[in-house]
């Protein structure tokens, strides 16, 4: 250990983080769903054995945190109202808001994980499965005629399929939250984006070399295209003094 760098204080955990973080893992492991409920408030202070007080504390953290909504007195108890997707998306834009986190480092992280879910999906997938990936295409081939916002959904359908052939749901999660942010930071820009038609069109054939690859078995193929195609997409709203932190996955 490094001379002159002490350790940090310990401190016990306070009974209502203990609640909150019990009721998180059972979100998180899919036990609570949205529109499930939690005991009331009154069978939470016996079950924890804790005060009322401290079960409308963590109550509130995990409503600030969007997880539930709670009426006082409600006799059919706190409402679970947020998936564990829903709940990363939070999680991932207070740490971007907290460490003021830009566009070159969402973008590399999105460039990293979206091509090893690709790699992945590439050695993993099944015939049958990589049919249904077809079929999202023709999706977003129809969609692209309906106009950009049904081909943007129908596009994102497309990389969630992808992310869910990986077959790991940590991907799948952190891709849906990190995919969300990366949308949130530019949506003016795309809106604004002057060619939309070539736009689809590029991305069309971008999914179908992907596809074609993954048929192939190249893995390592799928993870260069989806690197790739996110940097030609994206890398033009990073600040040209970052732009290296994306470069150097091409």
């Amino acid at each position: 250990m490094p001379k002159g760098v002490p350790f940090a204080p310990v401190r016990t955990v306070r009974a209502y983080e203990g609640i909150v973080r019990q009721v998180e893992d059972r979100i998180a492991a899919g036990d609570l769903r949205p529109g499930d409920r939690l005991p009331s408030e009154r069978e939470l202070t016996t079950q924890f054995d804790v005060s009322r007080s401290t079960v409308r504390e963590a109550l509130r953290v995990l409503e600030s945190s969007g997880l539930v909504r709670s009426r006082p007195g409600d006799p059919l108890g706190p409402q679970v109202i947020a998936s564990t997707a829903s709940a990363m998306r939070k999680l991932f834009a207070r740490v971007v808001d907290s460490r003021r986190l830009g566009v070159a480092e969402l973008l590399q992280f999105r460039m990293l994980i979206e091509s090893a879910a690709g790699f992945v999906a590439a050695r993993l997938a099944s015939p049958s499965e990589l049919d249904q990936l077809e079929q999202a295409l023709v999706e977003m081939r129809t969609a692209a005629a309906e106009g950009y916002e049904a081909f943007s959904a129908a596009d994102v359908r497309f990389h969630e399929h992808v992310a869910r052939l990986s077959g790991n749901e940590l991907l799948v999660l952190c891709l849906d939250a990190v995919r969300s942010m990366v949308l949130d930071l530019i949506s003016t820009k795309l809106a604004e984006a002057p060619d939309r038609a070539a736009l689809m069109d590029r991305t069309l054939a971008h999914h179908r070399r992907v596809l074609d690859a993954m048929r192939a078995g190249e893995a390592d193929e799928v993870a260069r295209l989806t690197r790739q195609e996110l940097h030609h997409y994206y890398a033009e709203y990073v600040q040209e003094q970052r732009r290296s932190m994306v470069d150097v996955l091409l």
